[in-house]
């Protein structure tokens, strides 16, 4: 519940975590800390997460619906659904993860170990059904698949790819400076793209309320699905030619596309 502390289950002495039976199948040294929004559910055991709490093995955290998890890496990061519980798991265990409470959001905190060793670039974060995520990643990719909810992706050096994610009233933003951005099968009530250095291939599986489309170096594609109302388009390139493969309209009613690049071409078409 927004604004509710998250509570680490430490167990029945407040001094080990908990290890459940599916952690213990799939890696018996794994460690299991559960962090939950503990709200008129009469507390439970266990002390308040802290700033700088750490966990290297699988990790999770409970949530109630309508929250919001932001993740914060110098790296980058790969989001899955989960689909057995209502808990964000981190399942690389090389990966330092540390959960925390600011204001309304859940955060969590991937980052190497000091001795570094074998640890992924792009750990796997399995997020439940309808959360909010945002990412604000570094110097690796964000790809994201399956999730349900408003996603805020951003990068700097690193692609982002999104597929079969969103929902009708989701609102989904990603950005990058030096990569590209591609979306399959998305559903979003808006949808805004935003890069420097790269292209923006965007394939929606129903027609966004609102698109905004912007590179400087690098095509924009927006396909929308057979069906699609017309839009209301702008589009712009200084270096480059605008493809406009489906009908448009002038009407302020219509939803809205915007797709604008300085070195590239702007293309609007059917989707595959």
């Amino acid at each position: 519940m927004p604004g509710t502390p998250m509570r680490w289950d430490a167990g029945p002495r407040g001094r080990r975590p908990r290890m459940n039976s599916s952690a213990a199948t799939a890696a018996a040294a794994a460690l299991v800390v559960s962090a939950a929004f503990v709200a008129g559910c009469g507390g439970g055991s266990g002390r308040a997460a802290r700033p700088g709490d750490a966990v290297r093995s699988t990790a999770s955290v409970d949530r109630t619906a309508g929250s919001h998890l932001l993740i914060e890496t110098a790296n980058g990061v790969r989001l899955r659904p989960q689909a057995t519980g209502g808990h964000v798991v981190v399942a690389d265990q090389a990966v330092r993860a540390r959960f925390s409470a600011r204001d309304a959001l859940s955060v969590l905190d991937l980052d190497c170990p000091p001795a570094g060793g074998d640890c992924a670039r792009m750990p796997t974060v399995e997020v439940p059904a309808g959360t909010a995520v945002t990412v604000v990643a570094r110097d690796a990719g964000v790809d994201a698949a399956g999730l349900t909810g408003d996603l805020h992706l951003t990068t700097v050096n690193g692609d982002i790819t999104l597929a079969s994610s969103g929902g009708s009233r989701s609102a989904v933003s990603l950005a990058t400076r030096n990569g590209s951005i591609r979306t399959t099968d998305l559903r979003a009530a808006t949808l805004s793209a935003a890069t420097v250095n790269g292209d923006l291939d965007l394939t929606c599986a129903d027609a966004p309320g609102a698109v905004d489309a912007d590179t400087t170096n690098g095509s924009v594609r927006f396909l929308l699905p057979p069906g699609s109302p017309s839009y209301a388009v702008t589009t712009a390139t200084d270096n480059g030619r605008a493809h406009l493969g489906l009908p448009t309209t002038g009407d302020r009613r219509a939803p809205r596309a915007a797709l604008r690049t300085v070195n590239g071409d702007v293309t609007l078409a059917a989707g595959p």
